[in-house]
């Protein structure tokens, strides 16, 4: 889930880099640098995914160390038990051994043959003292490996451990602005919706998409068919849209123009649909910054001509349906973009 968001919270980053003011002639600058943010979104989308999997595998790194953990000092507590058993076998032999060395002084003086006997016997328990002490040599050799495997996979996971909860802060962190940055449009799209009340469904929608409020002006409230001069309906509903973003500074806002498909055939200071929606966007941001308290650094003009239809249909109700104006609010992203940068 916290992947899903940080997609979700770069992509409105991404856009809100777009949010300069760019005036009419300088949009193939605007464009450049759109694809230029475009880059960085798929940066931090990218950076986002990575951290993700790290987590992941840190997580998964983990449980492996742990499990091992739990398989080495089970393993040492074994070889603990089989080294007491091993003293307490070379105790023995050690006994039995001296025995039979008090046994062979005893017998020098008789018979021959049981003096070899005896000789034999002192031999073979001599072996296999050497081998029990062979043995315990080696164990405690092991051991003392097995000591060292430990304190080695323990400083791993100490360390392991301590990544993880830098990264989970670094996550929770963002999770926490993106959930600020949620709130503050919910709240920015009621205060729309309050001052727009008169308006909607009449030519003027509202909704909350992809963090960011989207104002949607039809055709038939802002122009006559083929102008670019605003009709006094829809000057007065920018109007009373105007102190929602006086009071709202830290709102980025960008005004789209869109048209259908039908090639323009009008003014010929116009050269097609392109012109004609770069001039109703750049008309209604006039509208906004002239003789208002909005910063015109936060406001960005954009034409989308024809290429970003709500329905692609060939239909007359699908082609008035994508002749719209979008004003499109945005909060910036600032404080999100400075942790990515100290990360």
């Amino acid at each position: 889930m916290l992947n899903k968001k940080f997609i979700y919270f770069i992509g409105i980053a991404s856009i809100s880099l777009l949010f300069a003011c760019v005036p009419a002639k300088e949009f193939q600058a605007l464009q450049d640098k759109n694809l230029k943010c475009e880059e960085e979104r798929e940066k931090f989308s990218t950076e986002n995914e990575s951290l993700s999997v790290r987590a992941t595998e840190c997580e998964t790194k983990l449980k492996v160390l742990q499990k091992e953990i739990e398989t080495l000092t089970a393993d040492s507590i074994n070889r603990s038990v089989e080294l007491n058993r091993l003293k307490e076998d070379y105790q023995r032999v050690s006994e039995k051994y001296n025995e039979l060395q008090q046994l062979q002084t005893n017998l020098m003086q008789g018979n021959q043959k049981e003096t070899r006997k005896v000789l034999s016997q002192l031999q073979i328990t001599q072996k296999e003292l050497q081998d029990k002490e062979d043995a315990l040599k080696d164990l405690e050799r092991r051991l003392q490996q097995r000591k060292i495997n430990l304190d080695k996979m323990q400083t791993n996971l100490d360390n392991l451990n301590k990544e993880l909860e830098l990264r989970n802060a670094r996550l929770i962190e963002l999770e926490k602005i993106l959930k600020a940055k949620d709130s503050l449009v919910v709240a920015l799209k009621k205060k729309v919706t309050d001052a727009l009340y008169g308006f909607e469904g009449k030519g003027l929608s509202i909704k909350m998409q992809n963090g960011k409020v989207y104002v949607s002006l039809e055709e038939k409230l802002m122009f006559k068919s083929g102008k670019y001069d605003v009709d006094p309906k829809g000057a007065t509903a920018l109007k009373q849209l105007i102190p929602v973003l006086e009071q709202n500074p830290d709102i980025n806002i960008m005004v789209e123009g869109h048209t259908d498909d039908v090639p323009y055939k009008g003014k010929a200071e116009l050269i097609d649909n392109w012109d004609l929606s770069t001039k109703r966007a750049t008309t209604i941001l006039r509208i906004l910054v002239t003789g208002t308290k909005i910063n015109p650094a936060r406001v960005t003009a954009a034409g989308r001509s024809q290429y970003v239809p709500l329905d692609k249909n060939k239909t007359p109700e699908a082609r008035q349906k994508n002749r719209r104006t979008e004003i499109i609010l945005t909060p910036k992203l600032d404080e999100l973009f400075k942790i990515l940068e100290s990360n």
